[in-house]
């Protein structure tokens, strides 16, 4: 999820700044599909968590704990509302989003040129909100590892495991 999420973001920030070209236009069709299938994965990752608790959290200070708890629920609030905004940017546009050349996805708005901006705005906005949680984040994880010397980056990443 992580490297599907950063790809995303990389393709966006480099989309961004390409002049109109059939190339931007296809790598923004790319961009949008990769965005709705990260919503539909992140849908079946909350569901998941909500039906299989994860174990609990390593022994830490009460502040840490809360933390933790506040930094993954706004991971998953901007895991959505990205894809969302993202959508409704497109939306606003009056630019369909035809999901892998396939499935016409649903108008969230009525087309309005001046709505468009500001959301694009807002979704990069979030996208930068994203940028510098998963940082914090990155850097807790590490700090957890080396310093702590807890289980907390074994747990992220099982693989890690093995080799302790």
């Amino acid at each position: 999820m992580a490297f599907a999420l950063v790809a995303n973001f990389t393709l966006g920030v480099s989309v961004s700044e390409m002049d109109l070209s059939p190339l931007k236009l296809k790598m923004l069709a790319w961009h949008k599909w990769a965005g709705m299938t990260l919503l539909a994965l992140v849908t079946l990752r909350l569901v998941n968590r909500l039906i299989f608790q994860p174990p609990p959290p390593e022994p830490a200070p009460r502040w840490q704990q809360r933390a933790a708890s506040w930094m993954h629920a706004a991971l998953y609030v901007l895991m959505f509302a990205i894809p969302v905004s993202g959508w409704l940017v497109t939306s606003a546009a009056g630019i369909p989003v035809i999901y892998l050349n396939l499935w016409e996805l649903p108008q969230l708005l009525p087309k309005n040129l001046e709505w468009a901006d500001p959301l694009k705005e807002v979704h990069e906005a979030l996208n930068q909100a994203l940028l510098m949680l998963v940082i914090v984040h990155v850097l807790a994880a590490i700090k957890h590892h080396v310093v702590d010397r807890d289980s907390t980056l074994v747990r992220m990443l099982p693989y890690l495991e093995k080799r302790r």
